[in-house]
């Protein structure tokens, strides 16, 4: 595996597991990146950012909705069980233990 695909993998569990914290399991894509920055070190762009919705949402890991002033993303319930590491995902990183 290369470091860009550790990388990618890593970022898809953080975004995964940010949404699993959140009330309501969503938060819109500003908030989701302040926190893959401050919590993750996750500097990304908005395209890459985007990308790894979309990519998560083909999954039916969360979902997208796409209004004019932000992306919204929910999680779903397979979404839940792969951020705990009950579900593994070919893409998404397995969470580590005690984590």
């Amino acid at each position: 595996m290369s470091f860009q695909d550790f990388e990618t993998e890593g970022r898809r569990l953080g975004i995964l597991r940010i949404l699993s914290r959140r009330s309501q399991y969503t938060t819109n894509e500003y908030s989701l990146n302040d926190e893959l920055q401050g919590a993750y070190a996750h500097h990304v762009s908005r395209d890459r950012l985007h990308g790894d919705l979309a990519w998560l949402d083909e999954q039916a890991l969360v979902i997208v909705q796409q209004p004019r002033a932000g992306w919204i993303v929910t999680l779903t319930a397979r979404g839940a069980d792969c951020a705990n590491g009950v579900a593994n995902v070919p893409g998404v990183a397995k969470p580590r233990p005690g984590l």
